[in-house]
C-alpha cells in the first residue's frame, strides 16, 4: 500500500535539491549585458583526475554552440565588449591547450563563432597547478599538450581568432615581487605582440586570483580588458573593464546548466 506521506516528502525534498541545484527561481540578467563564457580544454575526460571540469567534451561544446545560434546569441571578440549589441557572447579559453586548435576550432567554424584565446607564453613542461597549491602534484596539466606557435599563427590568420595575455608562466600575481609582478604582465603583451604581430588587448588573471596591485600594473600596460574568474556578468562593461567576471563553463555538466548559466551567470544557489 502507498504510503502518500512519505511520497509527498520525497517530492518536496527532489523540488528542493533541483530548486538549489540549479536555482530557476534566479532573475534572469538583461540581454543587453554581454556574456563571456570561460573554458579551458574542450576534449574528452580522463577517468579519475582531478581537472575533468576543465574539459569540455566536443559533443557538449558543439550543443552549446548550436544552442547559442538557435537562440539569437551573437559571437564577438573581448575586444569588442564595449560595443556589442544585446545577446552577445564572447567565448575565452585559458592557458593555450592544443585541443583548443584540433576540436575546438572547426566547431567555431562549423558555427560561425569567435574566440579569445589567453595564451600562457612559457606554456610548455610547466605544472602551474602547483603554483597555487603544492599538492596540486600529480602533473596532469602539465602533461596536457600544448598550442605550438605555428599553431597559434594559424587559429589568429583564419579570423576565428584573437590573443591575450595570460602572464609568461601562469604566475600567482599577488605572490611575486615588485620586479617579477611586472615582468609577468607587462613582457607577457609585448612578447605575445611582437611573436604574432597583434594587438594583445586583454589579459586573463591567472587562477583568477589578484589585487589592486594587479589591476593597476594590468591597466599601466595597456590592456583595454582583463578577465576574473569571479562568477557572473557584468552590471556595465566599462566600469569593470580591468575585473570582468565571467560564466563559467564546466565539462561535468549539461546543457540545462549552460543554459541558465546564460540566463544568469551562475549554475545553483552556491555556485
Amino acid at each position: 500500500m502507498l504510503d502518500w506521506g512519505v511520497i509527498v516528502v520525497a517530492i518536496v525534498l527532489l523540488t528542493a535539491g533541483a530548486s538549489i541545484r540549479f536555482a530557476w527561481w534566479r532573475r534572469t540578467v538583461p540581454y543587453e549585458r554581454p556574456r563571456i563564457l570561460m573554458y579551458h580544454m574542450v576534449r574528452e575526460p580522463i577517468a579519475g583526475t582531478r581537472f575533468n571540469k576543465l574539459r569540455v567534451p566536443p559533443t557538449l561544446f558543439e550543443k552549446q554552440l548550436d544552442w547559442l545560434t538557435r537562440n539569437g546569441w551573437q559571437f564577438c571578440f573581448v575586444s569588442e565588449l564595449d560595443r556589442a549589441g544585446p545577446k552577445s557572447v564572447a567565448i575565452t579559453f585559458d592557458d593555450g591547450y592544443r585541443d583548443n586548435y584540433i576540436a575546438a576550432d572547426p566547431l567555431l567554424e562549423r558555427y560561425g563563432a569567435v574566440a579569445t584565446l589567453y595564451l600562457v607564453v612559457d606554456r610548455f613542461d610547466r605544472d602551474w597547478s602547483t603554483t597555487k597549491k603544492a599538492h596540486h602534484d600529480s602533473g596532469e596539466l602539465m602533461r596536457e599538450d600544448k598550442l605550438a606557435d605555428a599553431e597559434v599563427q594559424s587559429m589568429l590568420a583564419n579570423g576565428r581568432w584573437e590573443i591575450g595575455a595570460h602572464t609568461l608562466t601562469h604566475a600567482l600575481l599577488p605572490a611575486l615581487s615588485p620586479h617579477d609582478h611586472e615582468a609577468e604582465i607587462v613582457t607577457s603583451k609585448t612578447a605575445l605582440e611582437d611573436t604574432f604581430a597583434v594587438d594583445a588587448q586583454s589579459f586573463a588573471y591567472p587562477f583568477g586570483i589578484y589585487d589592486a596591485r594587479d589591476v593597476a600594473v594590468v591597466g599601466a600596460a595597456g590592456f583595454r580588458f582583463a578577465m576574473t574568474t569571479d562568477q557572473g556578468i557584468a552590471a556595465d562593461v566599462g566600469t569593470s573593464a580591468l575585473t570582468l567576471p565571467r560564466v563559467k563553463v564546466s565539462g561535468t555538466e549539461g546543457l540545462r546548466s549552460f543554459a541558465l548559466r546564460m540566463r544568469t551567470g551562475r549554475r545553483g544557489a552556491f555556485s
